[in-house]
């Protein structure tokens, strides 16, 4: 883009069903891990604000979770709340969507973008395509789905065809000065960022069945004047069976978990972090409105 092009700044809502990979372009895109990734569904479970800014515009990218279509308990209600309620005042939609797989949960969340509002269509993991000519019948495929204001196939986690993604988007934002200051890349809090890099380790370090019954609040969080953050966290379980199973023989899972966490916060916040995990039992707590609103759940 030339020098004389006005600055562009608005916010681009990244939605799509589960496992797409949409946390992890938008980690791309930012250039820093701002939301979690593993490969089990349920990861993101909050709206994450992703800020790029460069000489001609800011896109503020808003990560939300996996549109929810089985377990329809007050967390999945709420995780499409936010899918929903993040589309309302988005300048644009990046539709996410695996390359070779087009079905009927795919649908389900085309249905829900807003009229009005650009969608881009994003095929991501395009290396899936091991035969390079079933690409452009699937592109049509797709193109009889809806009107997309363009479509870009990508590879977020080889950070492939990221830039041609920015040009398609850089158009729909609007002229004016930007929302956040150059130099973020997030709106969320090291509190906040902590709970989610520990979770994570639950998601990854664990069996199918847990991660989904537990979540994670941070008790403590304080930082000395030397710049260590002292952070105190409480893994939230639904049975004891899934406490022991986080625990682990000699407390050696539990141990391997926050290790992980750590190593991840100290090199997000540039600082030494003292991290001390618990494990505790709230039985129906994704099925409790008030406990999820004190988790921080929309």
């Amino acid at each position: 883009m030339n020098d004389t092009s006005p600055f562009r700044s608005g916010f681009i809502a990244i939605v799509g069903r589960p496992n797409v990979g949409k946390s992890t372009l938008l980690n791309h895109l930012v250039g820093q891990k701002v939301s979690i990734t593993s490969r089990k569904a349920q990861t993101t479970r909050h709206r994450i604000i992703g800020i790029l800014t460069d000489a001609g515009s800011q896109f503020v990218f808003v990560d939300t979770p996996g549109f929810q279509t089985r377990h329809k308990n007050a967390l999945n209600r709420g995780m499409n709340r936010v899918v929903t309620g993040s589309m309302r005042d988005v300048h644009a939609v990046l539709f996410v969507i695996e390359a070779r797989h087009y079905d009927e949960r795919d649908q389900q969340v085309l249905k829900l973008l807003p009229d009005g509002v650009p969608v881009i269509l994003v095929i991501n993991k395009m290396d899936y395509f091991t035969d390079k000519n079933e690409v452009l019948p699937f592109i049509e495929r797709l193109n009889k789905e809806r009107e997309f204001a363009a479509i870009v196939p990508v590879s977020a986690k080889q950070g492939k065809q990221l830039d041609t993604l920015l040009e398609a988007i850089r158009p729909h934002l609007p002229q004016g000065e930007p929302i956040y200051a150059a130099d973020e890349i997030t709106d969320r809090s090291e509190r906040f960022l902590a709970a989610e890099l520990l979770r994570e380790k639950v998601f990854r370090l664990t069996g199918e069945e847990l991660p989904y019954s537990s979540s994670v609040v941070i008790e403590q969080f304080r930082q000395e004047k030397s710049g260590m953050r002292r952070i105190h966290a409480a893994i939230l379980v639904d049975k004891e069976a899934h406490k022991a199973m986080l625990i682990g023989k000699d407390g050696l899972k539990l141990k391997e978990i926050a290790t992980q966490a750590r190593l991840d916060m100290e090199e997000m916040f540039g600082a030494k972090v003292f991290l001390e995990v618990f494990v505790k039992v709230r039985s129906g707590w994704a099925d409790d409105e008030r406990m999820l609103k004190s988790l921080g759940y929309e």
